[in-house]
């Protein structure tokens, strides 16, 4: 991941303060709901695991949304503003950068809403239309209890066994990745080979998307951060897909 998902291995950052509340702002339930909606007619959903019957979805949503698209969006953030910015505002932000691209709404479009609901703060309050199409309400219903599996069957054997020490590669991150920077160089153990493989949700520059093993690696902490921040008997866990790993 890029800089600003280095945390784990940066020192001297000031301490996270947790934020209890789930939802602070109103709105933000809304950019969880369109989210979630985007992902439930995701034009991917044909062909993935279960298959969705997208033909009786009257939606004109045809483009393809996944949770990799929404951290894709929020990596490709400048850091300052990565950091500046709540968890609901980055979502805001790469969904709306999304639907300029796909040219759902132009840039102008928004800049003009923005403005209107920054002058008239109760404007922005007021509840969503209805889509009068309960079919698509449906399918967001499903997609909520059902969602879409990364597993898939696959015909190579892991390379790596229960117990062997591996090493993780140093890659380019390039746009999008899910191999956690401050890993890489590290030695570890695999405790864990999981069944099946599995595939990530469209290519990336560093290997990851079509389907592969994926193991569950114990890291000494001593190798992640200072002696004097580890607590005695700490062991740090972290999935990795295979391409990530090479052998020592």
């Amino acid at each position: 991941m890029k800089l600003q998902h280095h945390l784990g291995g940066l020192e001297g950052l000031d301490r996270i303060t947790p934020q209890i509340k789930v939802f602070v702002e109103p709105w933000e339930k809304r950019i969880f709901g369109i989210h979630t909606a985007m992902m439930a007619l995701s034009n991917h959903l044909p062909s993935s695991l279960p298959a969705y019957d997208m033909k009786s979805v009257p939606t004109t949503f045809k483009s393809f949304w996944t949770w990799g698209h929404l951290r894709m969006g929020a990596e490709a953030m400048h850091p300052f503003e990565y950091f500046r910015l709540r968890y609901y505002e980055k979502w805001l932000g790469g969904i709306s950068g999304f639907f300029v691209s796909e040219g759902y709404i132009t840039q102008e479009e928004l800049d003009t809403r923005t403005a209107e609901f920054l002058a008239n703060s109760e404007k922005a309050k007021a509840p969503l239309p209805k889509s009068g199409k309960p079919e698509i309400d449906k399918q967001v219903v499903k997609y909520l209890r059902e969602g879409d599996s990364p597993m898939r069957k696959i015909s190579a054997p892991p390379k790596f066994a229960l117990g062997s020490k591996v090493k993780i590669k140093e890659v380019n991150s390039a746009e999008h990745s899910r191999l956690p920077g401050n890993l890489m160089g590290k030695v570890a153990t695999v405790v864990r080979v999981y069944d099946n493989g599995f595939a990530y949700f469209f290519p990336t520059a560093d290997g990851i998307g079509e389907p592969m093993p994926v193991y569950s690696l114990a890291f000494d902490p001593k190798e992640l951060w200072a002696e004097s921040i580890t607590e005695p008997n700490m062991i740090y866990y972290n999935d990795i897909f295979e391409v990530y790993i090479e052998a020592i």
